[in-house]
């Protein structure tokens, strides 16, 4: 297989949730926003925003949505925004209607330009010697983000993303088998025989890996988040309506 320097880096993400103690400078934080702004954008709508949290007791609070300590302490917190309310001032100031931003199509592209500005980040700071989370957690109390980050209408907190230098060095973590994503011409139905396989190899994953070992397969864990969910993310969708998001 083809590799570079690059490749590497994608193939070999894994997630840091203990960071040192050392906080990042500013052209740090320039840097990982900039890689984030040349991120492909749906029709060069640029809709999405980043929030860094530096509050400490906003940090306090997010550390308890999140019941992640770490979000409070070492590290940079950004936070990824949905974001038409910028195009909807735009349209407004040009007296145009601005219901399309509302629709399903428009909701769903400020999404993704939220979600691949977000990996942008995570990727630049591993390629800077730096470790990243994915905090989706930040959903466990959607509406309370909202409020902290005074959040407008046809704006959404997607996920938070923590980084800082790494204080740990995980396991990596076995994906599934690349046969079971990936189809030619048409999507395929799962495979019994390798989602088999492939409990066995995340049950020898968390066996031998270096801490929190616990004897656990993959259908564990899915079957486990289907039934088990805090209360308020249950309230997401009636929010993003609230919010101005797939009115129609």
């Amino acid at each position: 297989m083809t590799t570079n320097e690059t490749l590497h880096l994608l193939t070999h993400h894994q997630s840091i949730r203990r960071f040192k103690n050392q906080s990042l400078d500013r052209d740090t934080i320039q840097t990982l926003l900039t890689a984030a702004q040349r991120t492909s954008s749906s029709m060069f709508m640029q809709q999405f925003s980043v929030i860094s949290v530096t509050d400490p007791q906003l940090k306090q609070q997010f550390a308890e949505i999140t019941t992640y300590p770490f979000t409070q302490s070492n590290g940079h917190l950004f936070i990824m925004i949905a974001d038409q309310h910028r195009n909807e001032f735009i349209g407004e100031e040009a007296h145009e209607n601005t219901k399309l931003l509302h629709n399903g199509d428009r909701s769903l592209a400020a999404f993704d330009d939220a979600a691949l500005a977000g990996q942008s980040i995570v990727t630049a700071a591993e390629s800077m010697g730096l470790g990243a989370v994915i905090l989706g957690s930040i959903l466990n109390d959607a509406q309370q983000v909202i409020d902290l980050l005074h959040l407008p209408k046809l704006t959404f907190p997607v996920f938070g993303i923590a980084v800082g230098y790494p204080d740990e060095k995980p396991n990596l973590k076995p994906r599934l088998p690349l046969e079971s994503v990936h189809f030619e011409n048409h999507y395929q139905e799962p495979d019994k025989q390798t989602l088999d396989a492939y409990d066995q190899t995340i049950r020898s994953y968390y066996t031998h890996r270096d801490s929190n070992t616990r004897n656990e397969t993959f259908r564990h864990h899915i079957i486990h988040d289907m039934q088990v969910s805090p209360k308020k993310r249950s309230e997401i969708l009636s929010i993003l309506k609230n919010q101005g998001f797939f009115e129609n």
